[in-house]
Parts: structure tokens; C-alpha cells; sequence
């Protein structure tokens, strides 16, 4: 399957572990040396309080992605969880 940016920047990101929606994706991080995508970054704000760092965006590495779907895009958030550094609202 072939997906464009401009389509990944409509679907919503949720997570698997809770359900919770995180927003949407306004970015991605590509590897210049592999020239794939390494995560994608997600602007922060009300929906993800406590979210300290880059300048508040939720960056989610290439394998916190689950599944592109239709809609959604299903993420494991658990990483960032662990660290700390980011509490679901």
C-alpha cells in the first residue's frame, strides 16, 4: 500500500493501550541515510498534559505505529509511558 503524507495528516492517532486519541499527524522524521520514515511527531497541546520536551510535540518512532488504517493510525504510546515523560490527560 502507498500512502502520501497529505493522507497520514487526516487520520487520528490512538493509542492501543487505552484508546485515547492523541491528535493528528503534523510531521514526520525521515532517515536521510535509509530514506524511511522514523517516527512521526504529533503538535501537543491540551490533549497530551504533562508532555514535556520538543517544544510539547509527541514524537512516536516508526515502531510505536501498529497499524495504518483507514481512519486511524493505532499506536503503542506504552514507550513513552515507561519514560516518564509523558502522561496521557
Amino acid at each position: 500500500m502507498i500512502l502520501r503524507a497529505s493522507e497520514l495528516r487526516v487520520k487520528e492517532v490512538v493509542s492501543v493501550n487505552d484508546g485515547k486519541r492523541l491528535g493528528y499527524i503534523f510531521d514526520l522524521e525521515i532517515d536521510m541515510d535509509t530514506g524511511k520514515i522514523a517516527s512521526f511527531v504529533i503538535p501537543g497541546g491540551s490533549r497530551i498534559l504533562g508532555f514535556l520536551g520538543r517544544g510539547g510535540e509527541l514524537v512516536l518512532d516508526w515502531e510505536d505505529i501498529k497499524k495504518v488504517g483507514k481512519d486511524v493510525v493505532l499506536v503503542d504510546d506504552s514507550r513513552l509511558l515507561n519514560t516518564g515523560s509523558y502522561t496521557p490527560g
